[in-house]
């Protein structure tokens, strides 16, 4: 099944209703950079699967059987660390001779694949509770009855005289009858496929798209989500990037923010074998500090990654479910290149639905990035105060650092009091008093630059490296929170 269909088909909590995946192999050509990714997408959202390797017909009758097992045994290998370990692989020729064929040759190995499928088929369990989710597929006018909606219920039920939202339109319908299978029906529950006939709308205006209980959706302009990196995927997952986010039944494009914790790491994808765990979920609140990433954090060899979260900003909104399952991609790849283009996956745990998010919803995200400075001391005014330089430049607000504390590489600890002068250079104050040995060495210092004026040039040069080569640095540390609209420093 294409890519689209299956995200169509996987939008929110409980709404995997994928029972059965069969993952079509052309087998001359053997997997492809798409076929990977369907797999890698069925992995997320189903748990059987069928491979069946098409066309055997172009293969020489005499090499037709030692090719078939040649490609079962490739494939098997593919599958021997996913969840699709030991699946049955079914050689088959849909169309033996193509399309200009006639219609007397008959297919090759379809009551093998009738049987295998029967094989493993099962009943699956359905929920009928929850709000109505349903994807529809195609839309359609019939004169004097109204819309008809044909899709598939993914959560909850429906029911005739129900009301039911149309959330890409803004607009409310009153459910007028259903149909399954061309048979009238009072109700449908999750799974079933469905023709729902509401009161007139232009169907042109929703060739695909979701059906809701009213009020059951949202439209978000960004989120937070659960995240894990795809293993196969072989670039960077760099912060402040731009991915093709599938969410609910839309693909957009959202700029990604990636953070973590110091806890330990909790249900991971297992990077080392590129198994995906999709049922992974690391908890989120406001209520917790989180530290800013540059990039997605992959564990060392043999270990699982750090729990980790991302915030995806939409570039444009879209309107999906709570705890939906996301997938993160590069589209814009060359799809003959034979790189994996999906790159993460997560669920969709916290959605932002005001348009002003960045300045109601984003400032209570506590995303802090620790910061580090260093400048040098210039020189010691008295028993308790120094005066450092390149720690700031010329142009900084140096209001802004007033009270924080530095440390000197000489064990003292000190506190900035103010600016000095208008080159960037602070005064800061040491409450303890400096040691004997910086103020000596400061001494030592002055006393050899006065000298240095008399010496010859080779001992002036010797000199200066030698005091260049040591000097005494100020360290400051704080952390800042990404969004905080003050822009405050912080110190532990």
């Amino acid at each position: 099944m294409a890519q689209a269909q299956y995200w169509h088909h996987c939008s929110g909590k409980g709404s995997q209703i994928i029972d059965l995946m069969m993952l079509v192999v052309d087998i001359v050509k053997g997997m492809q950079t798409q076929t990977a990714e369907c797999l890698l997408i069925g992995e997320l959202t189903c748990s059987r699967m069928l491979v069946i390797l098409n066309k055997i017909d172009l293969l020489a009758s005499n090499k037709r059987q030692s090719a078939i097992e040649k490609m079962t045994k490739r494939i098997h290998k593919t599958l021997e660390n996913t969840r699709f370990k030991d699946c049955p692989v079914i050689a088959v020729a849909a169309k033996p001779g193509g399309p200009d064929a006639g219609d007397s040759v008959e297919p090759m190995g379809v009551p093998e694949l009738i049987q295998a499928l029967k094989s493993q088929a099962f009943f699956p369990n359905r929920d009928p509770s929850g709000s109505l989710l349903m994807a529809v597929d195609h839309c359609f006018s019939i004169r004097g009855q109204g819309t008809v909606m044909t899709g598939t219920i993914l959560q909850g039920a429906i029911n005739i005289n129900d009301n039911v939202e149309i959330p890409a339109l803004k607009v409310t319908r009153k459910v007028k009858s259903l149909q399954m299978f061309r048979r009238p029906v009072n109700t449908a529950v999750q799974g079933d496929r469905v023709g729902v006939c509401v009161t007139q709308f232009d169907p042109k205006l929703l060739e695909r798209g979701v059906v809701c209980l009213p009020g059951s959706l949202h439209t978000l302009y960004a989120a937070v989500i659960s995240v894990h990196k795809i293993g196969y995927f072989r670039g960077t997952l760099s912060s402040r990037a731009k991915f093709h986010i599938s969410v609910g039944h839309e693909t957009v494009m959202a700029r990604v923010c990636f953070f973590g914790s110091a806890m330990s790491p909790g249900n991971q994808t297992d990077q080392s074998r590129g198994q995906i765990d999709s049922d992974a979920t690391f908890s989120f609140s406001f209520d917790r500090e989180y530290c800013h990433q540059d990039e997605y954090v992959v564990g060392q060899a043999g270990t699982p990654d750090p729990e980790q979260w991302a915030l995806l900003e939409f570039e444009k909104p879209v309107t999906c479910p709570p705890l939906s399952l996301v997938i993160g991609s590069r589209l814009d790849t060359d799809i003959h290149a034979n790189l994996c283009r999906l790159a993460f996956h997560g669920k969709l745990l916290h959605g932002m639905e005001d348009k002003n998010y960045m300045e109601n919803s984003l400032p209570r995200l506590h995303i802090s990035k620790d910061k580090h400075k260093e400048g040098i001391v210039e020189r010691v005014t008295d028993d308790y105060s120094v005066i450092g330089r390149n720690l700031f430049k010329k142009e900084t607000n140096l209001q802004l650092f007033v009270g924080l504390k530095v440390t000197l590489s000489s064990g003292e600890t000190g506190v900035i009091e103010g600016g000095f002068g208008q080159s960037g250079k602070i005064k800061i104050r040491i409450p303890e008093g400096l040691k004997d040995e910086t103020k000596q060495f400061f001494s030592t210092k002055k006393k050899g630059k006065a000298s240095a004026r008399s010496e010859t040039a080779k001992e002036d040069e010797q000199l200066s490296t030698k005091d260049n080569s040591q000097p005494i640095t100020i360290h400051l540390n704080f952390k800042r929170f990404v969004f905080d609209p003050l822009k405050k420093m912080v110190q532990v």
